[in-house]
């Protein structure tokens, strides 16, 4: 809450410290719109950065960065390294890396520390690294490692700086209480209300009336071709193929009929289930006295109820079950009964049980011969399904020796389809809302990881009857679309970035002419070009907040409406050089909260955790300083380039 006053109001607040788990290994520092990040092993090649006597290795760094990027391309498909690069990625998980090392030396200048039996009861009770019974596998874990390039050095390092953090920072995140007073005032800001006007100036009304040339144009476009970017595009040439459509399949032979009849001997036996009601009594006195009471007429549950106690129904019983559930002389009693009927008390673990039996259902089992039919189709079924199995194992190895597509599909009787132009997502490019079929969609995944047009492959498709053979027809790479095809569009961009520069000095003029005792609207009307009327508006702190809490995204000139003076007016720029906004305030409402109100208490709780986290992060961050980290700017420009040109 305290964090989201401070954004409404502009004041500026440090990223936030939390404790997360890495993968599965340990807990560690997360930097800003980072989570999940792998700890690689340190390196003793190049440091990234050095943080104190210890260092954070350019290897570690580049792993650590790989492995979020791989986890982010799970969700988005079509992210290149160089975009998510781009969003600081590198810079906050250098930030993460060094942090931890950096508690690590301070905690241990401190005499903190974390014992060897800590750090092993950390990894043994991973989930991954427990065996069949539940159990800690030493064996399991060593394959884990093994299949992610790590060491266990490795780990126990980061799961000790993780535990060391926790030590440090646990103590003051719990947060302090913050005074009454301060928190009636922060509180009341919610309800505080706020009167204005805004006024939108778009660039397109302040555009020149004449045409660019095609020179103007084209210069323009160059100098903004990434604006342009058409997403890498693929099309997909593929085959569907049945298990039902397979041929030579063999017939399940009466010796297999035969076996499987005999493994589900207990589906096809006599079976009989009883449902039945019971109370259970502490003695067998009791019981026969209510079996008696029972037996002459008197429902069980009266009779139940009249001795405060609770009849229970149970539905499908068989015998074994039954007897699982309480005794096998129970089973016998309700099994030798007949329906409607009470059954002589038994004795179980429980007490002694007094049932009636309610239903009975007799099943008369299937023969042999009866069952066949079933048994044919279930095995049939079986024998397809891996006969499609073996098929596509028998494929995958024709494609591993460079068979073509085509050739595959010829040979199986199959007829190719090419998809259109498809983008990672799976819509059809160029055209809006359309996507590809089912199909295709669960093997674009696979399409867009292959490196090249023409590699045959081989995937399962959802049902688990059916397997696609696919390749990569064609590839078009990301690239700005070519000017002809958007010429009136890059027109319409050009006219609106050179009317943004004129809405701007229409914005200073609207400003001067209201800092001279104008109104918003005669302002705008001395423009003498022809706008939208300004817009009154009425808003508290409170319907602002909710609506960031909806999800939805805060309008700019909302959000600066709460950043000024009373009686003031500012400019500010819409995105993409849209045009410019002049919001006037007029009043400004306190709010009030009552004494004693629960709004209260609940504020003051959770401004005392968002104290805790900001008192946190001033810790993590003094330890930073002191310890004091050096980046090395030319390593981390390598690294940038080879994990670019690595994509």
């Amino acid at each position: 809450m305290l964090s989201l006053f401070r954004k409404l109001i502009h004041s500026r607040i440090g990223a936030l410290f939390a404790l997360v788990f890495i993968g599965l290994l340990a807990l560690a520092f997360a930097g800003a719109d980072v989570s999940g990040l792998r700890i690689g092993q340190s390196s003793d090649g190049e440091a990234a950065a050095k943080v104190g006597h210890a260092r954070v290795g350019v290897d570690e760094l580049g792993k650590t960065i790989t492995t979020a990027f791989e986890q982010e391309r799970e969700q988005n498909p079509t992210l290149t390294m160089r975009q998510f690069l781009a969003q600081g990625v590198m810079n906050d998980a250098l930030s993460g890396l060094a942090d931890r090392a950096a508690m690590q030396e301070w905690a241990a200048k401190n005499g903190m520390g974390v014992s060897d039996r800590l750090v092993d009861s950390e990894i043994a009770k991973q989930p991954a690294f427990q065996g069949p019974d539940g159990k800690f596998s030493d064996a399991v874990y060593r394959a884990f490692l093994a299949q992610r390039g790590m060491t266990d050095a490795a780990v126990r390092k980061s799961i000790t700086q993780s535990l060391i953090a926790r030590q440090v920072l646990s103590p003051v995140a719990p947060g302090a209480a913050m005074p009454a007073s301060a928190v009636a005032r922060y509180a009341a800001m919610l309800k505080e209300k706020r009167e204005g006007d805004i006024a939108f100036l778009p660039s397109i009304a302040f555009a020149g009336k004449d045409k660019p040339s095609d020179a103007v144009l084209a210069t323009y476009y160059k100098a903004n071709a990434a604006r342009y970017q058409q997403p890498e595009r693929r099309t997909v040439r593929y085959a569907v193929i049945d298990e039902a459509s397979l041929a030579n399949v063999p017939a399940p032979s009466d010796a297999d009929i035969a076996a499987r009849y005999k493994a589900k001997a207990d589906v096809y036996a006599p079976s009989e289930t009883r449902t039945v009601t019971q109370v259970v009594v502490p003695t067998e006195q009791a019981a026969q006295a209510l079996a008696v009471q029972v037996s002459a007429g008197t429902s069980i549950e009266a009779a139940a109820r009249a001795k405060g106690l609770a009849a229970s129904k149970i539905a499908d019983l068989t015998r074994d079950k039954l007897a699982a559930q309480s005794s096998a002389a129970v089973a016998d009693a309700v099994f030798a009964a007949a329906q409607g009927k009470v059954a002589t008390p038994a004795k179980s673990g429980l007490g002694w049980h007094v049932i009636r039996v309610d239903a009975i259902v007799k099943k008369p089992g299937k023969t042999l011969e009866q069952a066949r039919p079933e048994l044919v189709a279930e095995l049939t079924t079986e024998k397809r399904h891996a006969a499609l199995l073996d098929l596509s194992s028998r494929l995958e190895e024709q494609f591993e020796n460079h068979t073509g597509l085509a050739d595959v599909a010829k040979a199986q009787g199959v007829t190719l389809t090419t998809t259109p132009a498809l983008t990672a997502d799976g819509s059809v490019f160029g055209q809006p809302g359309q996507k590809a079929p089912a199909d295709v969609a669960a093997l674009l995944q696979g399409a867009f990881a292959l490196e090249h047009e023409g590699e045959g492959q081989v995937a399962p498709l959802a049902d688990g009857k059916r397997i696609a053979i696919f390749d990569v027809g064609q590839i078009m790479p990301a690239a700005p679309a070519p000017l002809d095809q958007i010429k009136d569009q890059v027109a319409r961009d050009y006219a609106t970035e050179q009317g943004a520069a004129k809405a701007k000095d229409a914005s200073a003029k609207v400003l001067a002419a209201m800092a001279k005792g104008a109104s918003l609207a005669d302002a705008l009307k001395g423009l003498g070009v022809t706008l939208p009327p300004a817009q009154p508006v009425a808003i508290t702190r409170e319907q602002l907040a909710a609506m960031q809490q909806s999800g939805r995204q805060l309008p700019p000139p909302l959000v600066l409406l709460f950043a000024m003076s009373k009686g003031t007016a500012k400019p500010l720029a819409a995105p993409g050089n849209a045009g410019f906004y002049v919001v006037s305030l007029k009043t400004v409402t306190p709010g009030v909260i009552p004494a004693g109100d629960p709004f209260l208490a609940q504020a003051g709780k959770q401004f005392g955790l968002d104290m805790g986290r900001e008192v946190a992060e001033e810790l993590r961050t003094a330890i930073r300083n002191q310890v004091g980290v050096t980046r090395n700017e030319t390593a981390l420009r390598a690294l940038n380039t080879k994990l670019v040109g690595n994509q």
